[in-house]
């Protein structure tokens, strides 16, 4: 590919610039990433510019006064709790997911009820008028006197529309629309989302106004754009679920001013997204009876116990490899814990299909519920059922043993909330806690131990 005069190439995923195209980007290793696009020159002056940050002297770290009311309040509590507890003042937050996944309806609800809270709000759209916002503001019940919408993508013209309105709040829907007429690039570049979200949080620190982002994301599920972006922010959320199913997870994967393990679970309605305050009793609403394959554990979410039913099916293959498909757990962890159920428990797995899913679309990443795991696979493999009213935990080694895992007792106390009466833990965590009353804890210090009571 011929270069012309006055441009470089630049990689979309990561920045890279070069002077020549390249098919692999060698700073981020992606293929096909590298778009030509006019070399910006460099502008002289812009330390200068109104929405750069002030230098200020050093000053001791002990003598800087913080208000007591640091944070606002949503109105949505499980928003509030994903943030750390609500949104901090002059915070920069990036909110990702994939289209149509509710971002947008999520903006709206939380602009209104911070709206309703006399906080004044901006929702600035790229991609929706007047109009449409208006229709579906009128769906979802979030007109508010001190909300206001906007529809437009140039920079200097928002930040005309900041000073002039003087919002509390500010939110950017999407970064990949924004548009700075000083660059030559189009939007949705590197260049263009880069100095966007850069000017951007410049403005919310010196104003101290808490701005969201929303963000696109690409086919792998990361949010479109540079790297950069992901670090320039003080937290960046992510919306999951699939459209088609009813619950949507929001979860920190960054968070300056609060946890990076707290979730929010929303089911999405006709009239917008419902909070879901008890998630275990919707997510085992409706589990089956006396079903083979079926287990319950208790997963921590940050501060909050999530019960939830794991499924399994193993049937006989008739190709070479038998598959492994699993959603909502890791495909690396079930094909290990398989093979340890093999070795040590002598079940013939490798000519059979594993199939493993986590009811109601919930992704579980820790390692205490490696015992659930192989306790699905065994009921399905066995065909027998476990008992009813039973709770599976547990950490599992490369040798058979069960391991302890954190925080039991609040995950006990869920489990007794939710009306279980029995529960498989491992014996080292067993000997150390006080035994609640309304539950039978049973300790296992090996997997075998823990098949022989199950089955």
């Amino acid at each position: 590919m011929k270069k012309n005069a006055g441009t470089v190439f630049v990689c979309q995923e990561c920045g890279y610039q070069a002077p020549k195209w390249m098919g692999k980007c060698p700073d981020c290793g992606k293929w096909d990433t590298l778009v030509e696009q006019v070399a910006e020159k460099s502008r002289q002056g812009r330390a200068t510019d109104r929405f750069s940050l002030i230098q200020n002297d050093p000053v001791p770290m002990n003598s800087i006064q913080l208000d007591d009311d640091n944070r606002m309040l949503t109105g949505i509590n499980e928003f509030d709790r994903v943030l750390g507890g609500g949104l901090v003042y002059g915070s920069l937050v990036l909110i990702g997911g994939d289209p149509g996944i509710g971002k947008s309806t999520l903006m709206l609800q939380a602009l209104n009820g911070l709206a309703l809270s006399k906080y004044r709000v901006l929702y600035v759209s790229g991609e929706e008028s007047v109009n449409q916002i208006s229709l579906r503001s009128k769906r979802l019940g979030t007109s508010s006197s001190e909300l206001y919408v906007v529809s437009e993508v140039e920079l200097e013209t928002i930040f005309q529309m900041v000073d002039r309105l003087k919002p509390q709040v500010l939110v950017i829907d999407s970064i990949q629309t924004m548009f700075n007429a000083d660059l030559t690039s189009p939007p949705g570049s590197v260049s263009q989302v880069r100095e966007a979200a850069m000017r951007l949080m410049i403005m919310a620190k010196k104003s101290n106004i808490p701005t969201f982002l929303v963000g696109h994301v690409t086919k792998e599920g990361a949010i479109a754009g540079p790297r950069l972006l992901e670090h320039m922010v003080d937290t960046v959320l992510y919306f999951e679920g699939d459209r088609n199913h009813m619950f949507r997870i929001l979860r920190a994967v960054k968070n300056r001013f609060g946890s990076t393990n707290e979730i929010g679970v929303f089911e999405m309605k006709e009239r917008g997204l419902d909070e879901v305050p008890n998630p275990s009793a919707l997510f085992l609403s409706e589990m089956p009876e006396n079903a083979s394959g079926s287990v319950v554990t208790a997963s921590m979410e940050g501060t909050r116990t999530i019960l939830v039913e794991l499924q399994s099916l193993v049937a006989s293959t008739s190709f070479g490899t038998p598959r492994r498909t699993v959603l909502g757990l890791d495909h690396n962890r079930v094909a290990l814990l398989a093979a340890v159920l093999e070795k040590k428990l002598g079940m013939h797995l490798m000519n059979h299909d594993i199939f493993m899913n986590v009811a109601g679309g919930v992704k579980i990443d820790e390692p205490a519920v490696d015992l659930a795991i192989a306790a699905g696979i065994a009921s399905a493999f066995l065909d027998r059922s476990i008992p009813g009213g039973t709770v599976v935990m547990g950490e599992i080694g490369l040798t058979g043993e069960i391991r302890a895992i954190s925080h039991l007792e609040t995950r006990v106390s869920e489990i007794i909330k939710m009306g279980f009466k029995r529960c498989i833990v491992p014996e080292s965590n067993f000997k150390r806690m006080i035994i609640p009353e309304g539950i039978a804890l049973i300790g296992v210090k090996t997997l075998g131990e823990a098949m022989d009571y199950l089955f």
